[in-house]
């Protein structure tokens, strides 16, 4: 995705879908409206993206419960589902209530542990996927923990593990020191590589001088912000480095998130043609 000539900044590489659910989860989440289908193809031209993908990504969402088509006339509008909701609101929370930074842990640990068959290897492999996806770290073999207490119903509902998995909440006994077992089950550098390189491309006197206005730029910060804090196991600031580049990352999003709040909704306001259900 391009946004401009030779020498503007590059897009973050964004899949349309993600783009779609920061445009859903702030104009539509919570609104009672569906959004007709022209007026997005609209908002994301702005992104370079298609007509054809955008029309793509609307009908894969409805195909997967995530959103339902109303008809006025010859118009297709678009509103949320119970599901889709429930993945926006994760999504709202994890940017303006979890946060990036871990400042009130209570040094306990959720460990899962599992040996399942080489029989099942595909859902070991699903297994692994979705506890690093909520944040799980792998501390040695089929042992995983997550700082905090975590709900892992979701996690293993639809994978049938029966006795295959064990599911415990624990504390850092001595020798064992936790800020061991953060260095252990986390790639520490890796983690502050993203929040650097979101750095690099937000933390600059004109984000983005390509982009048309700053409708883009919401919604280019928006999905890159929410996938970064998506991927980070949100571990305790105690045993992170003092200059640890997710605090500097956290008040630079908030920072353009409140400029760009202001002209981007007096721009989408323009833009959007809405339906109230």
């Amino acid at each position: 995705m391009t946004l401009g000539g030779e020498d503007d900044q590059a897009a973050p590489s964004l899949r349309p879908q993600s783009l779609m659910f920061s445009f859903l989860g702030i104009y539509v989440l919570h609104r009672d409206i569906a959004v007709y289908s022209g007026s997005v193809i609209d908002v994301f031209a702005r992104l370079g993206v298609s007509e054809e993908a955008v029309r793509s990504t609307l009908a894969r969402m409805v195909k997967r419960n995530l959103l339902t088509r109303h008809r006025q006339g010859r118009k297709v509008y678009f509103g949320l589902t119970p599901h889709a909701v429930e993945v926006l609101e994760d999504g709202r929370r994890r940017v303006w209530e979890t946060g990036a930074v871990n400042r009130d842990w209570d040094g306990t640990w959720t460990v899962v542990g599992f040996s399942i068959p080489d029989s099942r290897r595909s859902t070991r492999h699903d297994l692994r996927s979705r506890l690093i996806w909520d944040g799980f770290g792998l501390l040695q073999s089929g042992l995983w923990i997550a700082p905090g207490v975590k709900d892992v119903t979701d996690v293993l509902a639809s994978l049938d593990l029966g006795d295959h998995v064990t599911v415990l909440t624990a504390k850092a006994f001595k020798p064992t020191e936790a800020a061991d077992l953060v260095g252990k089950a986390f790639d520490i550098e890796q983690i502050a590589a993203r929040y650097r390189a979101f750095l690099a491309q937000w933390d600059v006197p004109r984000p983005f001088p390509g982009a048309p206005d700053d409708l883009a730029r919401q919604l280019l910060l928006h999905t890159d912000w929410l996938h970064l804090v998506r991927q980070d196991p949100h571990l305790p600031a105690e045993h992170l480095p003092r200059d640890w580049p997710a605090i500097q990352a956290e008040r630079t999003f908030q920072t353009l998130a409140q400029r760009y709040e202001p002209p981007a909704a007096g721009i989408a306001a323009t833009v959007l043609d809405t339906l109230p259900v």
